[in-house]
């Protein structure tokens, strides 16, 4: 695999503020809308450690949720404070590249982020 494929160039807000778009060192760009990385939070918390079962129900994650702050963790991943004040995801890289659904590489569309 291209290491630039996850290695972020910017990571920033859209124009209108309303998703999170990463530029890629592959050339590649996603746009993710704040709830649908909230309800992807890979945490122990939202996900039961042991069998992979989401506990994070969807519909209990409010439509209009909001990063109120966004830090690097060390040059691998992210971390999100939520407006719900949730704040123990941890999201490397890797696996948001994985989440972006128009990379080709991820079946071009497969994962669907809807509205919010």
């Amino acid at each position: 695999m291209n290491p630039d494929r996850t290695r972020p160039e910017h990571i920033g807000p859209t124009e209108d503020g309303r998703r999170l778009r990463v530029v890629w060192g592959d050339g590649h760009r996603s746009e993710f809308h704040p709830r649908f990385l909230r309800v992807a939070c890979p945490c122990a918390a939202c996900v039961d450690e042991m069998t992979g079962r989401r506990i994070l129900r969807p519909q209990d994650v409010p439509a209009d949720i909001h990063p109120l702050e966004i830090t690097y963790v060390g040059r691998y991943a992210i971390r999100f404070h939520w407006s719900d004040q949730h704040s123990t995801g941890i999201y490397p890289f890797e696996f948001l590249r994985r989440l972006c659904p128009w990379d080709e590489d991820n079946g071009g569309g497969s994962t669907k982020q809807g509205k919010g």
